[in-house]
């Protein structure tokens, strides 16, 4: 073509003009208004709205942006103060150092950790070695507690049945009251069935 424009001078005068004439800024990048030169060798600019254009139909994203959403504000709310509380501690307090322990004084378990965080892990969420010990033992205890009781029980159950003498587990007991009751019951439909 004779007359072309070079693209960027091109641009140049179609955002001018777009800025002239209340067009929107990005008309031009967008590629809705485009520059086509005429048999004048005019600039000329055209709206060019049939370039078809579609919407494509897909899922919904919305869950998976709001899951996203809460995943970034939950861990943020927990990643952040818990870097500066670290960040802090190991600044300004740091590890500890060992020390002559006084006379008469008897440390306690978390006492012997060196960072502060451990101490605190130790001290409040943690059980201590005696403790677990101590826990261990009664544990220990209440199982040797059951196996001793389902042997003392075994063992009456066992005699029970050697002398069958007893009120428990092999006697069944009946009460004559009931046994009144039935009776009575039965001779009151004798009576109203009239077959005595």
């Amino acid at each position: 073509m004779q007359g072309a424009i070079p693209a960027a001078i091109r641009n140049r005068l179609l955002r001018a003009f777009a800025s002239k004439v209340n067009l929107p800024k990005n008309a031009i990048n967008q590629g809705i208004l485009v520059l086509r030169s005429n048999p004048n060798n005019a600039l000329q600019v055209v709206r060019q709205m049939s370039e078809h254009r579609t919407m494509h139909i897909k899922p919904s994203r919305w869950s998976w942006n709001r899951f996203k959403d809460f995943m970034h504000f939950y861990i943020m709310l927990g990643a952040i103060p818990a870097a500066l509380v670290i960040t802090y501690i190991n600044l300004f307090i740091g590890p500890a150092r060992l020390a002559e322990i006084p006379e008469g004084y008897v440390p306690e378990a978390h006492e012997y950790f060196p960072h502060p965080i451990t101490r605190w892990l130790a001290k409040h969420v943690h059980k201590s070695y005696q403790q677990e010990y101590e826990l261990m033992c009664h544990h220990i205890y209440e199982i040797e507690y059951e196996q001793k009781l389902r042997q003392a029980e075994n063992r009456i159950k066992q005699k029970m049945a050697e002398k069958q003498d007893t009120q428990a587990y092999y006697y069944q007991p009946v009460s004559s009251r009931y046994e009144r009751s039935i009776r009575d019951n039965a001779q009151a439909d004798l009576e109203i069935s009239g077959s005595v």
